[in-house]
């Protein structure tokens, strides 16, 4: 890190023209286009309020998991059961890309400083919810913020470290994504159980303030300032629209189909062809008339960037089905508590955190990181593909040793597929590069959970049934059928007869298997894609990162 301050304070790199300048040249230039002198403290400062921005936005991807069955019981919906993770995720993946667009316009820190304020303001709001309506509303405002800081963090870390170092720096990233990610159903359980389910979002405030105060004081990057009126001419308005579009309208048609409506109803159809549509309509956008395009195409020109994605994509879908229905599993199949099913999974998400630690080293240390991904999807795809065998019976150390393998691939996932296309760009490029890959996982994470709740509603209404046949009441159907099964695994405990139960325990392990079988094939995918990920010198240069319109004009690609 000493390396890269030193770096950062003496200017770009050697190897841009631009940077030769004599002593005196660099004193006749504008204060506001002077290379950062960053102190020790600082650059430590401002890594505690990037980790600590992370850290909240990753907690609360997952927080909700084991308080949700809580959540829509106080509030008496039990329909709202997947979109309170849900839109958060679908938020977050829309407004990513936007959030990058905008730190290039004016600036990382005014836009790191929106989205964190945003973030606070949605989760009062999200705690002081008196409806379901009220709570979904603000955990997609938390996910529009969360988007950005998840784009703005990795932005920034590049923007300040070369490819080489910046590695080790990502990796202690995913560490706090890991164990943010990992802890959200343990803590979200606590606090369901021991105070208020609220808490879950009460809990980000006093960690905003502090990312806040340390942002404000200590973040030292290229300042352009762009006027506003110049920064709104600049926003690709069409592409944002037709992205909202395309995620929502494609989204809502999978939630809806075999749930709320029938696949066959003209608004699930309506919805799903029309989504499709617009990604058309999208591309072309970007292709042809956005003059600063949210997703520059021509990144994908490079089939090892179109690998990377794919194994991003896959990875984002598989991993986040992990931490988000294995808690279901837990509390339906096995009947634990939201804090012992938060205790269960801290075997994945701790050994997800160590190993985002690993790849950074791995990757710092060698220069390579195509063998990291190699590794780690082969043993994702062979985790997920074990846990099909998990049901009521399955011992819990057997549970814990899947995890871990499972852990292990998903850790080594979250670094390598980054650094791989942010090395063929051009360094005023990563942010779009790293807004590019972050997009596409946001997007998978936010598919895999409203994918997930399709394949497991369907699966459920399929075995009722055969629960009728046995004999379980119609008290009891009736809070399993339309979609209502995964807000209402307490109902088991209050079946009398153990029979019955179990019948109704294997239903909800056999749904959920279901699941596992279909992320298994998509862990599968991402396995073929990494074989075409390309290996490349790994630069220890840094180059100062400038933002602003001008800037942009003169991106290559």
């Amino acid at each position: 890190m000493e390396n890269d301050i030193r770096q950062s304070a003496a200017g770009p790199s050697n190897h841009d023209d631009d940077s030769r300048k004599t002593s005196n040249e660099l004193v006749a230039m504008d204060i506001a286009e002077t290379p950062r002198v960053r102190t020790k403290f600082g650059m430590v400062a401002i890594l505690v309020a990037l980790y600590l921005s992370l850290f909240i936005v990753a907690l609360d991807q997952t927080i909700v998991a084991t308080a949700i069955p809580t959540i829509t019981s106080q509030l008496h919906s039990s329909s709202g059961y997947f979109w309170v993770g849900g839109a958060y995720l679908l938020a977050d993946a829309a407004a990513g890309p936007i959030w990058a667009k905008c730190s290039d316009i004016w600036g990382r820190k005014p836009a790191l400083l929106s989205a964190v304020t945003i973030f606070a303001g949605a989760s009062i709001l999200a705690a002081l919810s008196s409806s379901m309506r009220m709570l979904i509303a603000a955990r997609a405002l938390q996910g529009t913020a969360g988007g950005g800081l998840i784009q703005l963090v990795y932005i920034t870390v590049s923007d300040l470290f070369s490819m080489r170092r910046r590695s080790l720096i990502l990796g202690f990233v995913e560490v706090v994504w890991g164990l943010a990610g990992g802890a959200g159903p343990l803590i979200g359980g606590a606090l369901t159980q021991l105070v208020s389910w609220r808490w879950c979002f009460w809990v980000n405030v006093p960690v905003c303030g502090l990312a806040l105060i340390l942002l404000t004081f200590f973040l030292d990057v290229h300042n352009p300032r762009t006027r506003f009126q110049d920064g709104i001419k600049a926003i690709d308005w069409l592409g944002t629209l037709t992205m909202l579009g395309v995620t929502l309208m494609l989204l809502l048609g999978l939630d809806f189909g075999g749930s709320i409506f029938p696949w066959s109803s003209p608004k699930v159809i309506c919805l799903i062809i029309f989504g499709a549509l617009m990604i058309g309509v999208f591309l072309f956008s970007e292709k042809k008339l956005a003059k600063y395009p949210l997703i520059p195409l021509e990144m994908f020109k490079n089939p090892a960037n179109i690998a990377a994605c794919a194994v991003c994509f896959c990875h984002g879908m598989v991993f986040i089905a992990s931490v988000y229905y294995l808690p279901l599993y837990f509390q339906s199949a096995k009947q634990k508590s939201p804090l012992h099913s938060g205790i269960l999974i801290l075997p994945l998400t701790i050994t997800e955190g160590s190993m985002g630690i690993v790849a950074g080293l791995a990757i710092h240390a060698t220069g390579r990181y195509r063998e990291i991904v190699w590794i780690g999807i082969f043993m994702l795809t062979m985790g997920t593909g074990v846990y099909i065998n998990f049901g009521t019976n399955t011992p819990v150390a057997e549970i814990i040793g899947i995890e871990i393998i499972a852990g292990i691939g998903s850790g080594l996932l979250f670094e390598a597929p980054l650094i791989a296309v942010q090395n063929t760009v051009h360094q005023n490029q990563c942010a779009s590069a790293t807004a590019t890959i972050g997009f596409v996982r946001s997007i998978s994470t936010a598919v895999s959970v409203v994918l997930g709740g399709v394949i497991f509603q369907n699966s459920m209404n399929a075995k009722l049934p055969l629960l009728r046949s046995l004999g379980v009441g119609e008290s009891i159907i009736d809070v399993l059928v339309d979609g209502k099964a995964a807000a209402n695994v307490e109902v088991i405990a209050t079946i009398q007869d153990v029979q019955l139960a179990n019948a109704v325990k294997d239903a909800f392990s056999s749904s959920i298997r279901n699941m596992w079988i279909v992320y298994t094939c998509i862990a599968g995918v991402g396995l073929i894609a990494g074989i075409f990920i390309k290996q490349a010198h790994l630069s220890r240069e840094h180059t100062e990162t400038r933002t602003g319109i001008d800037e942009m004009k003169e991106r290559p690609w």
